[in-house]
């Protein structure tokens, strides 16, 4: 399955980067000032996301599976969206796992 990340501009001016698949969002960035923090924020996934300690699996109090994509000074990098099931935040980090690092950038900002 192709995987790619969408890096975009938005109407506040600030950019954001989503690592996606064919079957959805799988991580999501905060909002950067600058489009090079961006940039360098889906470097850091790309570096990040193979390795499994840099994976924190998490349950929101509403019961829902989510995880933190975090780089090696422990800052978080993105996160999932919220899943229902265990199986689909682990199909999630599968997909991120696998597919980050050669993931193309198509850049719409």
């Amino acid at each position: 399955m192709a995987t790619w990340f969408d890096l975009t501009k938005s109407s506040d001016g600030k950019f954001r980067f989503a690592l996606r698949n064919d079957g959805g969002t799988l991580l999501s960035s905060e909002a950067y000032e600058a489009k090079s923090s961006a940039q360098q924020g889906i470097a850091s996934v790309q570096t990040n996301a193979a390795l499994p300690e840099r994976c924190e699996r998490k349950t929101a109090s509403d019961g829902r599976f989510y995880f933190n994509l975090k780089a090696a000074n422990g800052q978080v990098v993105g996160t999932s969206p919220m899943f229902t099931t265990e199986a689909a935040r682990e199909g999630a980090v599968a997909a991120t796992q696998s597919g980050a690092a050669g993931a193309e950038v198509r850049d719409a900002s």
